[in-house]
């Protein structure tokens, strides 16, 4: 018996030392294809760098950047290989660049993507992509956290096959589908037509 009370105490004290850290943001609709199409810019001259903030993919993957539509060279935070945390610099880059994050498959090579942050460079035409800000953790600082879908025609969705943050990137603009933007210009001419009537019951 005292052996099992030791046991469990050395597993209590073992959870209490291990360090702590937030898991990045989750994408709130699973199963359902994200309608944002992201555009990221570089947020101040300086270097953009990434971190490894999980996966659980089966393929072995890796992320690269185009800055300005042109790829850096430099690849890396394998999925199989990296710890949380891990980082990568990309490099020096100018305030207002833009910045393209490319998903490449290692085990598939050339037969299954790359993946893009831009969903316009994606040849199945998906968005493989959900973007939140991230506040930081123990051992990731504040920025952009990225979770990629890594399959063909988006996968399952959930937007966590990989997981990164970004550090000096701006999320430039979140543009919605058009269905959601003709809702929105619907709302604004209601608004409109509702002010117009109260003018003319005024006078």
């Amino acid at each position: 018996m005292k052996t099992l009370y030791a046991s469990i105490a050395a597993a209590v004290a073992l959870s209490c030392a291990l360090p702590a850290y937030a898991a990045p943001i989750p994408y709130s609709q699973p199963g359902t294809e994200s309608t944002i199409q992201y555009n990221f810019t570089a947020a101040a001259t300086g270097d953009v760098v990434a971190y490894f903030a999980g996966s659980n993919a089966a393929n072995t993957n890796e992320i690269a950047l185009l800055v300005n539509g042109v790829d850096t060279g430099r690849r890396g935070l394998n999925n199989h290989s990296s710890t949380y945390g891990a980082m990568l610099n990309f490099g020096m880059v100018n305030a207002g660049d833009s910045l393209v994050f490319k998903l490449v498959n290692v085990d598939l090579g050339s037969n299954v993507g790359p993946f893009y942050s831009d969903l316009t460079l994606n040849s199945d035409g998906r968005n493989h992509i959900y973007a939140a800000n991230y506040g930081g953790d123990a051992f990731i600082p504040a920025g952009i956290a990225v979770g990629f879908e890594d399959l063909p025609n988006g996968g399952d969705f959930d937007y966590n096959d990989e997981n990164f943050v970004f550090v000096n990137v701006a999320n430039a603009a979140e543009v919605p589908e058009p269905a959601s933007i003709a809702l929105l210009l619907a709302g604004v001419a209601g608004i409109g037509a509702s002010r117009r009537t109260k003018r003319a019951r005024k006078a």
